[in-house]
């Protein structure tokens, strides 16, 4: 049977931060975004990213292999962008208007693959009315001998939090540890969707088996950004109804120290910007 949203999944999205869709694309399906995702991977290189593993937990040990922007290189990640299963599960997640921001593959490798610390997605591009919201694809089953993501459930509900680390943005690992946050173990085919403040990370993949994720970051279009971040090549794309402001929304703030007054360290405020005191 073909996945359909439903009001239910509306009402879990909003009350948890989260919703987990089972079956969004068949197995089928999941191979072969799985197959163009490994290609792609070949295809880069050494152009690849060699290891994204956040710097707070940075051992040398494990690694993580990531591409942005993935409908750039490939035109059956266009077309899923696109996919009514996707876009109508987006819909029902932040209303009609949908806006792509960026698209990020995701590859952890068999037994050394690098975990994600427990953070919110907020700092790296905060919006306005907080309607940014991520869709982690899964071409793998992700047990979580694989890694599998983990969230704190309705901890959008705590609005924004000042992380702990302000390099990476990760949040306390004594506070927020990872093992502590609740498992969403995904099958080949399901998508896992979460509100930018949900509070979610993953473990290390210490499996025999690779894990492979493609994540879709979206938004409502007027949703105003505060700051010029993360901007990538397809972002703005619409991917279901209209943008309402023909294109007009505009940054509100663009200053990092916004965020977190006197927090940001020297070497992130961008050229020249003085230190204010508050």
């Amino acid at each position: 049977m073909s996945f359909r949203w439903t009001p239910e999944h509306t009402q879990l999205f909003q009350s948890e931060g989260f919703v987990h869709i089972r079956g969004l694309f068949t197995p089928a399906e999941a191979a072969e975004y799985r197959r163009e995702a490994h290609d792609l991977l070949k295809r880069l290189g050494q152009r690849a990213e060699s290891n994204a593993t956040w710097n707070s937990v940075a051992t040398g040990k494990t690694v993580i292999k990531d591409c942005h922007d993935v409908q750039n290189h490939s035109a059956a990640f266009t077309r899923m962008l696109v996919d009514p299963r996707l876009t109508a599960a987006m819909v029902g997640c932040i209303g009609p208007n949908v806006q792509l921001h960026h698209t990020k593959m995701f590859i952890k490798p068999p037994e050394i693959g690098s975990p994600f610390p427990m953070h919110q997605d907020h700092p790296y591009f905060p919006h306005a009315r907080h309607t940014m919201t991520a869709a982690i694809l899964h071409f793998d089953d992700a047990p979580i001998a694989r890694g599998c993501v983990r969230v704190v459930p309705k901890s959008h509900k705590l609005g924004p939090l000042v992380p702990h680390n302000l390099r990476d943005f990760s949040l306390s690992p004594t506070e927020y540890p990872i093992d502590k946050a609740f498992p969403v173990e995904a099958k080949a085919g399901d998508a896992v969707i979460f509100n930018y403040l949900v509070i979610h990370g993953s473990g290390v993949n210490v499996s025999d088996e690779a894990r492979t994720t493609v994540l879709v970051q979206f938004r409502d279009p007027t949703d105003e950004p505060l700051l010029h971040v993360h901007e990538s090549r397809g972002q703005g794309l619409m991917l279901a109804g209209v943008d309402p402001n023909a294109g007009r929304t505009k940054v509100l703030v663009d200053d990092p120290e916004f965020l977190f007054p006197n927090s940001i360290p020297d070497a992130l405020l961008p050229p020249g910007r003085k230190r204010v005191t508050v």
